[in-house]
């Protein structure tokens, strides 16, 4: 499957636990080991990123959408 969202994280399902509405699927992530971020020239440099620094990626979103 060929999707335009860039943070895309391949797992497998753990739990899935189902609620009157909503459900909560568990994903374990084994992939990709290497993620992406699209981020502004301006943050780079504010934040003073260089390779080979450590740093936390948080993926920034309302949804998770699942592809099977």
């Amino acid at each position: 499957m060929k999707l335009s969202a860039r943070n895309q994280l391949n797992g497998k399902i753990t739990n899935v636990e189902l609620g009157a509405v909503m459900a909560n699927i568990k994903i374990e992530v084994s992939e990709p080991s290497i993620i992406t971020a699209a981020i502004t020239k301006e943050s780079v440099e504010k934040l003073g990123l260089t390779e080979g620094d450590d740093v936390c990626a948080i993926i920034k979103s309302t949804e998770v959408i699942i592809g099977k």
